[in-house]
């Protein structure tokens, strides 16, 4: 059980790098090898986003990091072009990004997301086609599916908003 969402410290990285090496291969077990390709996420864009302020880790009941994602602040470059749709309003916004777990506890999706919808009621995440779980519990959870969008490399994402 997730005990405690806290921002991220540099201390973290490796535990974080960790986890993002169990989640990608996760992803690649359930039909999804294409979508944190070549070591994404980079230990330096980690760091950077422990720096700025937007990378949380989830710590279980005995203080264990478990899981880990990004909350960060509209506009979000990515998002101002959107295919095949709209979003849901044009209001600010945060994204949750690079959500992963090592697979030990349940419940993490759940965790995160009801402490990202404590701090802001417009939420926007986006996933890769062949990401069936994220898009599962991104729908179970009150997200629509808005359109398209591509992410930095070009390649495309389905964008997903969900408003409280």
């Amino acid at each position: 059980m997730i005990q405690t969402i806290r921002p991220a410290i540099l201390t973290d990285i490796d535990r974080l790098m960790e986890i993002f090496d169990t989640a990608r291969h996760f992803m690649t077990s359930t039909g999804n090898p294409n979508q944190w390709i070549n070591g994404y996420p980079q230990r330096e864009l980690v760091a950077e986003e422990i720096n700025q302020g937007n990378c949380y880790v989830c710590e279980n009941e005995e203080n264990v990091l478990v899981g880990t994602f990004c909350f960060v602040p509209s506009p979000d470059p990515n998002y101002a072009h959107i295919e095949n749709g709209k979003w849901l309003n044009d209001e600010p916004y945060y994204v949750i990004h690079r959500l992963a777990s090592d697979g030990s506890e349940k419940g993490i999706f759940s965790a995160c997301l009801d402490w990202c919808t404590a701090r802001a009621s417009q939420l926007r995440a986006d996933t890769h086609a062949d990401n069936k779980v994220m898009q599962h519990l991104l729908e179970k959870h009150g997200f629509v599916r808005c359109g398209i969008i591509y992410v930095s490399n070009g390649t495309p994402r389905i964008a997903y908003q969900r408003k409280g």
